[in-house]
């Protein structure tokens, strides 16, 4: 994504505390941030620490003589791609739903025309209270974006809803708003992570998978505007903002979530890695070591899965269906043959046995092919860059069919 400019709006709640993580998180993501605070705000996160994190005056008065010439908050509001109220007080959501503008912050948030992001903090029972739920639907009905609260316990040593959102997930929340849009309107279906194929009851049968490629695609779509529904594997990764999340466990599960919502989806992306074989018997119960203590082993019969990437294909009509190889070796010559046998339109492969790339790491490094032939290789790269690629290139390829 392009560096944007975002204007953090600070107001007075002990949740301001968390401001400098989403300030580096935003920071991370090559964003361009700025804030503006209230009076109270101040009482519970110093101006300087945010003025050291940013590189940027932090603006806290409406009438601001050092700002010449200028109208402070008409600046700000005009400057900004994307504001966030992080903490959203009760007070300000208040405020905001009655155009009330007489301090910086609420001045800015009436005089913006760029996206707001609220993430609301207060005790349980201000949260709950009509007043605020009014506010939020007032201020939902005009495309005001909400992240959180989350439920806990809180600074006031009440339990319930109404802590702030974290900062990673505010800033996930943010790159949905400045996402693209160039996927608005389609529907990915991406599976990710391992499967576990059962032996007993306590032992199975998986792989290395971590399932970070296919979250990274999950992600990276619905930044483009897509509805995303993931279908999720063996994986303790965390649901990517704006994602419709399945879990599943073996191959055979795997196969029936994906055929399930294949009718709703116009992109299919396996990246998942499903299991070639399960144990064709699974006992019900744990396989005592001291039964086998006569036997010099056990023997284990495996029987095949079902292809679901053929399947897929098999069924694809005007859908785009993009596929994995993970090789060891003969990378290239391996997803070719595979991209063949399987009939999907994008194979993506890469070289497991590289130690940064591949299971477990946070790059990789990949090559594209298409069923014509074309070649495309891909630097190591972190896996959210090499999903851009990828997307790049199925909107690429929806385009080329749909002209």
């Amino acid at each position: 994504m392009e560096p944007r400019r975002i204007l953090l709006a600070i107001t007075g709640g002990i949740a301001a505390y968390k401001v400098p993580e989403l300030v580096r998180s935003l920071g991370r993501a090559g964003h361009d941030v700025s804030c503006a605070m209230t009076a109270s705000a101040t009482r519970f996160v110093s101006p300087l620490a945010l003025q050291t994190l940013t590189g940027a005056p932090v603006r806290q008065d409406l009438f601001d003589p050092s700002e010449e010439g200028e109208i402070d908050h008409i600046r700000l509001a005009d400057w900004a791609d994307l504001v966030i109220v992080a903490p959203a007080t009760a007070n300000v959501l208040g405020r905001m739903c009655h155009g009330l503008a007489d301090d910086l912050v609420s001045a800015v948030l009436l005089a913006t025309r760029a996206p707001i992001l609220v993430a609301p903090a207060m005790n349980v029972n201000m949260w709950s209270h009509p007043a605020t739920r009014a506010n939020l639907e007032t201020l939902a009905q005009r495309g005001v974006r909400r992240v959180g609260p989350g439920a806990g316990e809180l600074a006031c040593g009440w339990e319930g809803e109404g802590r702030m959102a974290e900062p990673e997930e505010i800033a996930a929340e943010a790159e949905l708003l400045l996402g693209s849009k160039t996927l608005e309107g389609e529907t990915v279906l991406v599976t990710a992570g391992g499967t576990s194929e059962p032996i007993d009851a306590v032992r199975s049968i998986t792989n290395r998978s971590s399932g970070k490629m296919g979250f990274a695609l999950a992600e990276e779509a619905a930044c483009r505007g897509a509805r995303v529904i993931l279908v999720a594997g063996v994986t303790a990764l965390a649901t990517p903002a704006g994602v419709e999340r399945q879990d599943v466990s073996s191959a055979l599960e795997m196969r029936e979530a994906v055929l399930g919502r294949l009718e709703d989806a116009s992109i299919v992306i396996k990246a998942a890695a499903v299991a070639d074989f399960r144990p064709e018997v699974r006992e019900e119960s744990k396989i005592k070591k001291e039964s086998l203590e006569s036997a010099s082993g056990i023997t284990l019969r495996l029987v095949t899965n079902p292809d679901i990437l053929a399947e897929v294909c098999a069924r694809k009509g005007d859908r785009l269906v993009v596929g994995f190889a993970a090789e060891s070796e003969n990378v290239v010559p391996a997803a070719r043959r595979k991209i063949e046998r399987k009939g999907c339109d994008l194979m993506v492969a890469n070289d497991i046995s590289r130690s940064d790339a591949g299971f477990g790491v946070d790059t990789n490094a990949v090559y594209l092919l298409t069923p014509d032939g074309e070649v495309e290789e891909l630097p190591l790269s972190s896996k959210r860059v090499v999903a851009a690629h990828v997307l790049d290139r199925v909107e690429k390829l929806r385009s080329e069919r749909r002209g």
